[in-house]
């Protein structure tokens, strides 16, 4: 009997996918529930399941195909089972034919073996010194090993001192480096004459030639178009400010093995910005909102968006009701939706509905940067790198650790006073972190 393997639903409002990668070859077996093919939507990729067990007998539609919700993939054929599993009982059963006369040859080595065994002390002089003699070469093969070895080191050692300080300043391999002094020794013009040679042609040049195309898959073409729609549709505003880290560190640094020992999870700075932001947000209703047709829709629950990239491209996934978590909750929740993105098991139910976003460029170095909308959401908040910075405080200058925020906001509906007043609520709560427990 054979099953069909169909395109399942795939979400609200997609209707096509892409067939991104069989994970399963025609005519190799496959368990129910399997995952047998994966499949690329503009927001997610999603791996659909074999409906039985059995053998994939036909892949209707091949790699880089367009297909529909409801389509054909393939057929596994279930009958297969009984097959395999006769074949195994046969396997079981079988009995190698007897030997004629395998016996009697094996019983005579064998008591050979145990006379030898059993009369150790009835053996020759000479033959005791033949078994002597190997033991004596082998001692001095080994010596001889060790010598050339040392040999070696020593040679590969061999640098005179400004040749290995050229190396070092150079971050040279000095392995890799031979000498031409005496006895091999690295000079000084060994290094130069390195240093002078013209670098090796780049891989990729001799592997794709000076240009490759590479057809966009469907997330990223998603990506470019909803970038794109933000800057033409809304009217796009960034603001900046500072932030003192000082508090927020010494908290988590007085409490991350208490909290980790109790919670099982590590406490990072993103549940202090995502507290930060809902005080914000509650603040100013108005960065919670956003625009349909010609009315503001106010959101009064306060579902956050956290920017995650990934190999395929940069996904939002949704804290819901991050109003009513803890801590430990928003720290849990982050990390098992960054490792669903990264492994590429986030749904598209896990992408809707956020009302604001936070994403970290900090993480990959970025000292400054104006985020761009995540529509049709109204603003997006900033995160960056921790530098130690000279601050001036009470007339004296300290250095203290400071991240630069941004706010990108749509100025349709947020002012400029309410997007900086937010910024400003961010600050003084991250810089006097116990105003996050007092609500404040």
């Amino acid at each position: 009997m054979s099953d069909k393997i169909i395109v399942p639903t795939l979400g609200e409002s997609v209707t096509e996918a892409t067939v991104s990668k069989w994970l399963k070859s025609q005519g190799e077996k496959v368990s129910i529930d399997e995952a047998v093919v994966e499949l690329e939507t503009d927001k997610v990729n999603v791996e659909v399941p074999s409906p039985s067990s059995g053998i994939l007998e036909s892949i209707s539609v091949k790699e880089g195909e367009t297909v529909n919700v409801g389509s054909l993939l393939g057929m596994i054929n279930g009958s297969s089972d009984n097959k395999v599993s006769q074949e195994f009982k046969e396997v079981k059963t079988y009995s190698p034919p007897k030997k004629k006369n395998g016996t009697p040859e094996k019983s005579i080595k064998v008591n050979k073996t145990v006379q030898e065994e059993t009369e150790p002390l009835n053996l020759d002089k000479e033959f005791q010194t033949e078994d002597e003699d190997p033991l004596i070469l082998d001692n001095f093969h080994e010596e001889e090993k060790i010598k050339k070895n040392l040999d070696i080191k020593n040679h590969k050692a061999s640098f005179s001192p400004a040749a290995r300080k050229m190396a070092t300043e150079a971050k040279l391999d000095l392995d890799k480096i031979q000498g031409s002094g005496k006895h091999g020794v690295v000079l000084k013009e060994d290094i130069m004459s390195l240093m002078g040679s013209k670098p090796s042609p780049s891989e990729r040049i001799i592997k794709f030639g000076p240009e490759e195309r590479i057809k966009m898959t469907r997330l990223r073409l998603t990506i470019a178009k909803r970038l794109k729609e933000a800057q033409e549709n809304a009217a796009m505003l960034t603001t900046f400010n500072e932030v003192d880290m000082s508090e927020v560190i010494a908290m988590r640094n007085q409490y991350k093995e208490e909290f980790q020992k109790k919670y099982s999870v590590k406490l990072g700075f993103m549940s202090f910005f995502v507290k930060a932001s809902v005080i914000g947000l509650k603040n100013f209703p108005a960065i919670n909102a956003e625009i349909q047709k010609d009315e503001i829709v106010y959101k009064n629950y306060y579902n956050i968006s956290i920017a995650v990239g990934t190999d395929r491209g940069l996904v939002v996934p949704v804290l819901r009701k991050t109003d009513e978590m803890s801590f430990a909750d928003i720290e849990k929740n982050i990390g098992e939706m960054g490792q669903k993105a990264r492994e590429g098991k986030i749904t598209i139910d896990d992408l809707q509905g956020g009302t604001f976003t936070i994403t970290n460029g900090g993480i990959y170095g970025s000292m400054l940067s104006t985020p761009i909308l995540n529509p049709p959401q109204s603003a997006v908040l900033g995160m960056h790198n921790i530098i130690e910075r000279p601050v001036v405080i009470e007339g004296n200058v300290e250095v203290r650790p400071i991240m630069y925020l941004a706010l990108s906001y749509d100025h349709r509906i947020i002012d400029g006073k309410e997007a900086v007043s937010f910024l400003k609520i961010i600050k003084d709560s991250l810089e006097q972190p116990k105003r996050l427990f007092l609500n404040i």
